[in-house]
């Protein structure tokens, strides 16, 4: 026994038992802290590694360029300025149609009010490239509106489609469903006792709507008015086809680079990267500040009901003019798609139908090569990034890890950065191999575009996932683990069936994000890996315009089909 250290023979051998598994438990805890310590700071180094460090390098790059230069050029301040107003100007705009379409169709009962409330919301389902040539087709100088015009007076059309007033017309169209999904969303939540209450002490309807109704729905207004600046910021495709002689900073940044000054472009990127980061600034402190709270039951106001025939039927006749206002450009794509090559010139409307272009994009390999490519690279990219706001979950919320700030904040980030700013970034990033700084050639590679879709999906599917992690009740995962399931079954078993919705929200709009992407896909591609926007783009070159809106009819139909798996999987 010379080399064993005996028990005390004063103690109980019961006692001396139990201080065998407290000892353990107390060690596999500390274990388990420190892998899950090792994973938040592997999965906090992956995200600075694909979001942060691209941003670093271009900043770097465009240290090198004459900053001088930059500051005595005035197109490059005129670029700046002109992201800036239309961006503001486009929130002004979107709230002006948004937010009283949110109201009629919220508080007031008409016939029709819910179908025509979500046919309201249908330009959300147009990817970017496809609403601004809906519009190329249908208010254009050559579109159907043109041509009725011209038919109708016998004069050319009296507008040019074209500069900072053709931006804005399409960002309205296409942002105004913040205002009025978020609007809507903010009014169901009110509630009807504190409307009660204010008109009880007096206060007239004005009174009401100024001082209780609209700090109520602050947040949600200030969400929408953010959101709609910051897409309005990013903004491609719309000044890219409509802006001629009119550049905002996305596209100038563009033109600089296909000119041959790299170091310009870095530079210019780098500027709209610091204004887009002021933005997102903005956005952070807005979420953290609850200036208005309601603390009553949430029962929201009762509907309206206009009660005079008359009335009811006008409004229900505005709703459905409305309605068909707003359906005019995917209407028009599905017109487009069926006149064949050719034989529309100046007839106000087509004079041959056929299914000519629709047979070219089926029975073609090569033409449906950029539709599969889409999908699959969408696919991949919102798997990974589903993955990875899983994983931050976990790390996140349920244990509470001390990076969890940070992770949250890089998931958020992509969010904040345009993405012509991404492209080049990445690009920049990918194009040298130097492993030792964790830079290696993925430009030209099958993996490139599918990595740059991934970080642009990261913000979608954080923010759902997280959300949905956090209105999880942790009970559930402990009973799961004291009646002995291990991590990965609780996962699998618990976790995600419960994480249903949110990763089908999530998923859907990641999906359909990058399905549609437009000016990250222009930047990265290459021949082989050519996604759908870059086949409806080269289409409107070559002046094959059918083609294109039947190409941009199917990147809809497949975007609104997603959309609507995601909501019923959801649900």
């Amino acid at each position: 026994m010379s080399g064993e250290t005996a028990a005390p023979t004063d103690a109980p051998t019961g006692a001396v038992r139990a201080v065998r598994p407290s000892a353990w438990r107390w060690a596999r805890r500390r274990a388990l802290g420190g892998r899950t310590g090792l994973a938040a700071a592997l999965l906090t180094v992956l995200l600075a590694w694909v979001v942060v460090y691209p941003l670093l390098i271009v900043g770097a790059e465009g240290a090198r360029a004459d900053l001088g230069l930059f500051v005595r050029q005035r197109t490059e301040w005129s670029a700046l300025w002109a992201s800036l107003w239309i961006s503001a100007a486009s929130v002004v705009l979107a709230a002006a149609i948004g937010v009283p379409l949110a109201f009629v169709f919220e508080r007031y009962d008409f016939p029709g009010r819910r179908f025509l409330g979500s046919l309201v919301a249908l330009p959300a389902v147009m990817p970017p490239l496809v609403g601004v040539i809906a519009f190329l087709f249908l208010y254009g100088e050559s579109g159907f509106v043109a041509h009725a015009v011209r038919a109708v007076t016998g004069a050319e059309s009296p507008w040019r489609l074209q500069g900072a007033g053709a931006i804005l017309l399409v960002h309205a169209y296409s942002m105004y469903v913040y205002f009025y999904l978020f609007t809507r969303a903010g009014l169901a939540k009110l509630d009807a006792s504190m409307l009660e209450a204010a008109a009880s002490l007096g206060a007239g309807g004005w009174t009401t709507f100024r001082r209780v109704t609209i700090p109520l729905l602050r947040p949600a207004l200030a969400g929408a008015a953010l959101l709609t600046f910051m897409t309005a910021l990013a903004s491609f495709s719309a000044p890219y086809v409509f802006g001629g002689g009119f550049r905002v900073m996305t596209t100038q940044i563009v033109a600089t680079k296909l000119n041959g000054d790299l170091p310009m472009a870095m530079l210019e990127t780098a500027a709209l990267t610091a204004l887009a980061l002021a933005g997102f600034a903005v956005i952070q402190r807005t979420e953290g500040s609850r200036l208005v709270t309601s603390v009553g039951k949430g029962t929201p106001p009762a509907l309206r009901v206009i009660a005079h025939p008359a009335a009811r039927r006008l409004a229900a006749l505005a709703g459905w003019l409305l309605a068909i206002v707003l359906l005019l450009p995917h209407a028009t794509l599905v017109l487009v798609s069926l006149v064949p090559l050719n034989t529309w010139t100046t007839e106000a409307l087509p004079p041959k139908l056929s299914l000519e272009n629709w047979a070219a994009v089926f029975s073609e390999a090569e033409k449906l090569r950029p539709l599969v490519n889409s999908l699959w690279m969408a696919t991949v990219a919102t798997a990974a990034s589903l993955g990875v706001a899983v994983w931050a979950g976990q790390l996140v919320v349920r244990r509470r890890v001390a990076l969890g700030r940070a992770i949250e904040t890089l998931l958020a980030l992509p969010w904040a950065v345009p993405g012509t700013v991404l492209a080049i970034g990445l690009a920049t990033l990918f194009s040298l191999k130097s492993p030792w700084t964790g830079r290696w050639v993925l430009v030209g590679t099958l993996a490139i575009l599918p990595l740059a879709y991934f970080v642009r999906n990261l913000p979608l599917t954080g923010r759902a996932v997280l959300a949905g992690f956090r209105q999880l009740d942790p009970a559930l995962d402990e009973a799961a683990q004291s009646l002995g399931a291990g991590r990965w079954r609780r996962l699998i078993h618990v976790t995600l069936p419960l994480l249903k919705p949110a990763l089908a929200a999530g998923g859907a709009l990641a999906f359909v994000t990058a399905l549609g992407d437009f000016v990250t896909s222009i930047l990265l591609y290459t021949y082989e890996t050519r996604p759908i926007s870059w086949e409806i783009l080269e289409s409107l070159r070559l002046n094959n315009i059918g083609v294109a809106a039947a190409f941009g009819v199917v990147l809809m139909v497949v975007s609104a089909a997603a959309l609507g798996v995601g909501a019923r999987a959801g649900r």
